[in-house]
């Protein structure tokens, strides 16, 4: 077991990059708001994060290739592989940039009680400071060095959150009720989907399968990047659904509305007391800087490959790409929106990109001259086919919601 939980690496980098501000925020709202009524929302994530994430691994392991290269491996007709390359990259950039600025934006979202400090500066400091941060640990280029500070910086947090739903003493009953009798409450629409873009994340499709080629090769290896996934995404989706219980026990019949990182600390006061703001504080600038990284360097994973660019983290043009993301985030983080609407708008624009993203999974996944003897199963076929057709419906159900 030692052994094993050693060999943790792609895995742990990609729930690092869901467990964000995204994640924190969107799964307090929804547990502030609903209840333990969406938890069923999170177990839908988890099982269809481990299935994408589980071909994606199989690609990087048996194929040897990402996914972006796939793509352009697998489309042989020109103005087709132009029109797919246009519709992935712009995509991924759009919904990264976004992301990006809800990670930025969540990064200094608990020291906005400072803020009339620095009420002259055109830009508050801290999101310069991220975005520094971020920056250079991207420009170093060291693989390695990325991964383990990643999944560092989120460890401490989604440990207290757990402890926190534990000692909180929630009603098991409904608990069981939310994760398996799946409903839903007025205007809840956009929160699921919400819940689900904050999870099935489209570009650690991409960052998962790359990340995988420097790890492992061959088919000996495949059970260990099985391992890893496995076991990363669960716990990811553990933390999640402990945020929400948290926040669901700890305000239960307030009719709480969250709108500050001083909202979210409430949740934790009766573990930590007056420590609970400096925690939320701290924990949302580790879980903000993480996925601050994972967005710009996913989403110059995905550029590269299909644009068949050297994927080197100290290339040139892969660099031009991330760094074209981060300065996004932060040009969009510092255009003063409400915090926590950055926030849950970068879950949702994910959460509606996710069909396109794992509909190409699926058509590569498939493919015997790129996988060989690991090309999916009809079952996989029929559970990923079935994935997909539940996003689509739900993020249509979504958009009607918000324009009528």
């Amino acid at each position: 077991m030692f052994k094993k939980l050693k060999n943790i690496g792609p895995g742990a980098m990609v729930a690092a990059a869901f467990i964000g501000p995204g994640t924190v925020t969107t799964a307090t709202i929804a547990g502030a708001s609903y209840g333990y009524t969406l938890l069923w929302a999170i177990l839908f994530s988890i099982l269809a994060t481990l299935l994408l994430q589980e071909m994606s691994a199989r690609l990087g392991v048996m194929g040897g290739i990402g996914v972006g290269e796939a793509i352009r491996k697998k489309i042989g007709n020109k103005t087709l592989k132009i029109l797919a390359s246009c519709l992935v990259i712009g995509a991924i950039l759009i919904g990264n940039a976004a992301y990006e600025a809800g990670n930025i934006t969540g990064a200094v979202l608990g020291f906005d009680s400072y803020a009339s400090q620095w009420a002259g500066f055109p830009i508050n400091p801290l999101v310069l400071v991220i975005g520094l941060a971020a920056f250079l640990l991207l420009f170093i280029g060291k693989y390695r060095l990325i991964e383990r500070s990643l999944v560092v910086m989120v460890c401490v947090m989604g440990l207290v959150f757990v402890v926190s739903a534990i000692l909180l003493k929630p009603n098991i009953i409904e608990i069981l009720k939310g994760l398996f009798l799946p409903s839903l409450p007025d205007n809840s629409l956009l929160m699921v989907v919400g819940l689900i873009g904050t999870t099935v994340v489209p570009y650690n499709l991409f960052l998962h399968a790359s990340s995988v080629t420097k790890r492992w090769s061959g088919a000996a290896d495949l059970p260990t990047a099985r391992w890893d996934t496995l076991i990363s995404v669960v716990l990811g989706g553990i933390i999640t659904m402990a945020i929400l219980i948290t926040s669901s026990t700890a305000f239960a019949g307030q009719d709480k509305v969250v709108s500050s990182a001083s909202d979210l600390a409430g949740q934790l006061t009766p573990i930590l007391g007056n420590g609970a703001s400096i925690f939320i504080a701290l924990g949302f600038l580790a879980a903000g800087l993480s996925s601050s990284v994972t967005a710009p360097l996913a989403a110059a994973f995905a550029t590269s490959e299909i644009l068949g660019w050297e994927r080197n983290l100290k290339g040139n043009k892969f660099r031009w790409v991330w760094m074209s993301v981060l300065f996004a985030g932060v040009i969009f983080s510092s255009l003063g929106f409400k915090p926590t609407l950055v926030i849950l708008f970068a879950q949702v624009a994910n959460g509606l990109l996710l069909p396109i993203i794992a509909s190409f999974m699926l058509w590569i996944a498939n493919d015997q001259k790129i996988m060989g003897d690991y090309a999916n199963s009809r079952f996989v076929n029929f559970l990923g086919i079935l994935v997909i057709l539940i996003t689509i419906v739900l993020g249509a159900k979504g958009i009607f919601s918000a324009i009528t």
